[in-house]
């Protein structure tokens, strides 16, 4: 099966990037580019679920979303694009059943809804929801700043984490795009969320603590409300260590997470929430992506897409593959 992998970045002021690169992945797992879009800040990708078409977050003042066919070759064309009604989106979900393009604007504050054509193209944005409030941190928390919104695994629910309030608000997803308020759940001030991600099977769920180093276990009590389990450092590198805590992924019994000052990316054991080792990964590790037992990072100040093997344990040279200011890693098999 053929891999391409499609890498988002930072351009202008906000970085060395020139837009959407496209990368194929051999057997062994190297990547070779193939392709460049030029494009303004495609700081987040996402894919539709079953048709050819990507989704990338223009990170930008004025905010827009674009939407990307793409071919078996790796070759993008822009279908089309809308504004997101606020500052700076940087993340993008589309829900389980295609029908809507959810869209956190970071500086604006707010969640957007797009409806989406059979075919992946973008309609027109159904809700624009604004939040406020704001938190202990003062240079970072002193508005609102969604920064992931999160479709539950029917689509019926979206929960929008919120950095500068410390919160996730969820709403109810109607059947024509609309929002209504559902619930709202505190974390510990300061925590500043970044993103939450839920594991399945189970009514556990994981996020993200930017701006406190942390990894915080929550438990859904009702569809999108959440209640804090526990906290843990997010590494195993010693806490006066700067550190702005990015992504995470689930593998298996397992959870990986990015750590942006340590520079590494932590490896816990899901049963109890334990750190278990930590990978040098680059600089200023964004978001990575995991396939076929290797670890993919957007090593953002290094300008290059790292690579280790999962199995490393915090032993393997990282490979690095240049490409400038990379943000985002969205891998894609072909038939």
């Amino acid at each position: 099966m053929a891999e391409l992998v499609f890498v988002g970045c930072y351009t202008g002021d906000a970085g060395n990037g020139t837009g959407i690169t496209t990368f194929s992945r051999s057997s062994s797992g190297e990547l070779a580019e193939i392709a460049t879009l030029p494009m303004e800040s495609p700081s987040w990708l996402v894919r539709h679920p079953s048709s050819p078409v990507l989704y990338a977050a223009n990170e930008t003042a004025s905010g827009e979303v674009t939407a990307l066919s793409f071919s078996a070759s790796g070759a993008l064309s822009v279908l089309g694009s809308a504004a997101t009604g606020g500052a700076h989106p940087c993340h993008l979900a589309v829900t389980p059943d295609g029908r809507f393009l959810l869209c956190a604007n970071y500086t604006g504050g707010s969640l957007a809804v797009f409806s989406l054509s059979s075919s992946g193209a973008i309609e027109e944005r159904t809700a624009l929801v604004r939040h406020s409030g704001s938190g202990p941190v003062s240079d970072r928390q002193e508005a609102a700043h969604v920064h992931m919104a999160v479709p539950s695994p029917e689509g019926t629910v979206v929960s929008a984490v919120d950095l500068g309030t410390d919160e996730i608000r969820s709403y109810t997803l109607s059947s024509s795009g609309t929002l209504e308020p559902l619930a709202v759940s505190s974390l510990p001030p300061g925590t500043g969320p970044r993103q939450l991600v839920r594991r399945p099977g189970t009514d556990l769920a994981y996020v993200v603590g930017e701006l406190a180093g942390t990894l915080v276990t929550v438990r859904e009590t009702s569809p999108g409300a959440f209640e804090v389990v526990t906290s843990t450092p997010s590494t195993l590198s010693a806490p006066q260590v700067p550190n702005l805590v990015a992504h995470l992924e689930l593998a298996g019994e397992r959870l990986y997470l990015s750590n942006r000052g340590p520079d590494c990316v932590t490896e816990f054991a899901l049963d109890d929430a334990a750190a278990v080792a930590d990978q040098p990964c680059g600089a200023g590790p964004r978001h990575f992506a995991l396939v076929d037992g290797n670890c993919y990072v957007a090593a953002q100040l290094d300008d290059a897409i790292t690579a280790f093997p999962l199995t490393a344990s915090g032993e393997a040279e990282p490979r690095y593959y240049p490409t400038g200011s990379p943000t985002f890693v969205l891998p894609v098999s072909l038939p």
